[in-house]
């Protein structure tokens, strides 16, 4: 599986082992649509292996988190499948941890996921089981979290509290600083020596550890992604996709058009915007037109996004670019995507397509809602045969 599909589930009971190089913490969490915890009882790992439907059971191959689709209670949308590092201060830099999906019964591989793309991340939503239609699906998920396992939890609703330090008899006498190590295995004291040497500095730690636009305009390189987060809150305000495009030979002009494809949750089309259809979605989309040539300075074609104006059953955006006329992007020089602040103008995101096929479609970049609200940009940069967006639907389904 890759990030964002699903699979239906063929056995009522299922099994979601995580397995990687190193010790890993699964756990499996119960969540409403509301995308929260009903209480901390809907929070099941090693200290509490058993929940409503849902079980934990570790092994040195790997913790499992089971699934009775049949016992999860009506109230509850899905269960989702994460994993944390056990070892104080690693991430997932260098390490694939791996979701396998078994039918607990009979033992077959019904689905596998390894996240990609994994750096300054400390916990992982691995995978997500979930209903749709009166059934149940499998999704691929792969989100990550600077803060760990806490950070997990406290975004679901779960209620995290810190160890209390013991009470001293009497003040302290002070330790010298050579002298002073912290016990093995046992959690960092609140209050260290204050030369105690401490592995990292203990800067606030955003909520999760994707890049952001924190530090200003991020330039990404093909299947790079950048969550839509400034300031710690999702940005939802109205964006701007410019596409340009220049021929690669000068004096000849080249016709492409851009596009936008809108999807659900199962991938499945809702609608496509494009120069033969302005607006969709109540104008949550809008198209600037076409642009015949390709030549001049700026952005060829705009498509404006009011993000926070994307209905809910909407789930991911695809943008895309075709040669109706069949000219092949061989042709095509200094191909882009920029997303852009809708009010201010501000580039907040930049890829620059670099190499080209002699076909006729390009998918640029996606953008995915993710369960917090914000929005994620992830660049594509992938060539297909198709002059039109009708002939992208599937590949760019594919690529969600």
């Amino acid at each position: 599986m890759t990030p964002g599909s699903n699979l239906p589930l063929a056995a009522a009971r299922v099994a979601v082992t995580v397995t990687a190089p190193v010790r890993l913490d699964v756990s499996g969490l119960l969540l409403t649509v509301g995308g929260k915890v009903r209480s901390d009882d809907d929070f099941v790992f090693y200290n509490q292996p058993a929940g409503p439907g849902v079980s934990h059971r570790a092994a040195s191959d790997g913790d499992t988190i089971t699934v009775d689709t049949s016992a999860v209670p009506a109230e509850i949308d899905k269960v989702v499948v994460t994993a944390s590092l056990d070892a104080p201060g690693a991430t997932f830099a260098g390490t694939e941890p791996t979701g396998t999906v078994r039918d607990a019964d009979g033992g077959a591989v019904l689905a596998t996921f390894t996240p990609p793309r994994l750096g300054p991340e400390t916990a992982l939503v691995v995978m997500e089981i979930y209903r749709r239609g009166g059934g149940w699906k499998v999704r691929a998920v792969g989100q990550g979290y600077a803060d760990g396992l806490a950070g997990i939890a406290t975004d679901f609703g779960v209620s995290v509290e810190e160890p209390a330090p013991p009470a001293p008899a009497a003040p302290p006498a002070p330790v010298p600083p050579a002298q002073w190590a912290p016990p093995t295995g046992a959690p960092a004291p609140v209050a260290p020596p204050p030369q105690a040497a401490s592995p990292a500095p203990q800067a606030p730690a955003p909520a999760t550890g994707k890049i952001n636009l924190d530090k200003g305009r991020v330039s990404l390189r093909k299947n790079q992604t950048v969550s839509l987060v400034k300031g710690g809150r999702p940005l939802l305000a109205s964006v701007r996709m410019g596409l340009g495009w220049e021929p690669a030979r000068r004096g000849r002009s080249i016709d492409l058009d851009a596009s936008v494809i809108a999807y659900g949750p199962d991938r499945d089309k809702i609608d496509s915007c494009y120069f033969g259809k302005l607006r969709i979605l109540d104008a949550a989309i809008q198209h600037s037109g076409d642009n015949l040539t390709g030549d001049g300075a700026g952005d060829d074609e705009v498509i404006t996004v009011h993000l926070g104006g994307i209905p809910p059953q909407v789930t991911g955006l695809v943008f895309v670019v075709n040669s109706f006329s069949g000219q092949k992007f061989s042709e095509v020089a200094k191909a882009y995507c920029r997303l852009t602040d809708a009010q201010t103008g501000e580039e907040l995101v930049r890829f620059d397509l670099t190499g080209a096929e002699p076909r006729t479609g390009v998918m640029m970049a996606k953008l995915i809602r993710q369960y917090s609200g914000e929005w994620e940009m992830t660049a594509l940069g992938d060539f297909v045969d198709a002059r039109t967006v009708r002939g992208m639907v599937k590949p760019a389904a594919a690529a969600l």
